[in-house]
């Protein structure tokens, strides 16, 4: 029953992700709901998957690296491509532009 949720709570976020993907105005926010769905939407369905895969401890141990590699990495990756963004000369749509604080 756990698996069952894990997984529509997954595509939930995957769908939600890329409805922000096309829906919202600019890279920054566009990243956002990238990678949230990447990271949330993933994780949950790979956690859904070793719940219901009936294979070799070995096997479940490497999607727990999987999800621990997509956990750490995603943020990083995100933030870098926001940061290249930024000194590019992209500039947000969104009010806020907490990015000029740092770079004055």
């Amino acid at each position: 029953m756990l698996e069952v949720l894990l997984l529509l709570f997954g595509e939930a976020v995957m769908v939600f992700g890329a409805l922000g993907i096309l829906r919202f105005p600019d890279v920054y926010t566009r990243l956002h709901a990238a990678s949230k769905c990447d990271t949330g939407g993933a994780m949950s369905i790979i956690l859904s998957l070793i719940l219901m895969m009936d294979a070799p401890a070995l096997v479940r141990a490497k999607f727990l690296v999987l999800a621990f590699l997509i956990a750490m990495i995603n943020p990083m990756v995100s933030h870098a491509i926001a940061r290249g963004a930024y000194r590019y000369g992209v500039k947000p749509e969104v009010v806020v532009d907490m990015y000029a604080w740092d770079n004055p």
